[in-house]
């Protein structure tokens, strides 16, 4: 589905945890991140598109995740022609976005790459807020940097300033738990933290910092 410019509707989604810190995706196979995003089907609003696509790409339910804001306005960005299918070159020009600021109220394990036959990515990390561009592909960085920008005036920062530097890095692992595959490798495991819910409150069992 296009519209009359030649772009397609599509969702962008920015994941927060507790600590302001993004879900930082790597592509399947490839060595370039990028945040969960995909197109909006017909009859679909952008909402609607946001959650089916945050299932899809990382396994995370509606009541997973609580929405803190999203973008005023569509933001677009075309795709060089090397990169689209000859068959409609000359009507597809690009994608253009409405992003989704969400927080996440769930814990880490509850994300699941591997959901769907043909997953996007094969790895994640938590990232401060900005980014590095430079490890996105090039001609998504400047909507990457207008989201970033335009959703940064709903962050807030605990009263004492503490902003978390992380490293953490996470690989989902082979196989699918829910066919009943065992994995051969387990996660990278994740230094304890309290994990605050979508009503303000710290999960049960959570470390305390």
């Amino acid at each position: 589905m296009l519209d009359r410019e030649g772009f397609r509707p599509n969702v962008g989604i920015i994941l927060l945890n507790s600590h302001n810190e993004v879900w930082w995706g790597k592509r399947v196979r490839e060595h370039s991140w990028q945040f969960p995003q995909g197109g909006i089907k017909y009859g679909e609003t952008p909402e609607q598109a946001m959650y089916r696509e945050l299932q899809e790409e990382i396994g995370l339910k509606p009541e997973h995740v609580k929405i803190v804001g999203r973008t005023r306005d569509w933001l677009r960005y075309e795709v060089p022609d090397h990169f689209i299918k000859r068959e409609i070159r000359g009507h597809y020009r690009g994608q253009k976005q409405i992003w989704f600021l969400l927080r996440m109220c769930a814990r880490d394990n509850e994300v699941n790459l591997r959901l769907t036959d043909h997953p996007e990515f094969d790895a994640w990390r938590w990232h401060e807020y900005w980014v590095p561009l430079d490890v996105v592909i090039e001609f998504k960085r400047e909507v990457y940097q207008r989201a970033l920008q335009e959703l940064s005036r709903f962050l807030t920062w605990p009263a004492h300033g503490e902003r978390r530097h992380s490293s953490r890095y996470l690989r989902q692992p082979h196989g699918r738990g829910q066919q009943g595959q065992r994995p051969q490798h387990q996660n990278v495991a994740a230094p304890p933290q309290e994990l605050v819910g979508c009503d303000g409150a710290a999960l049960a069992g959570s470390a305390k910092r």
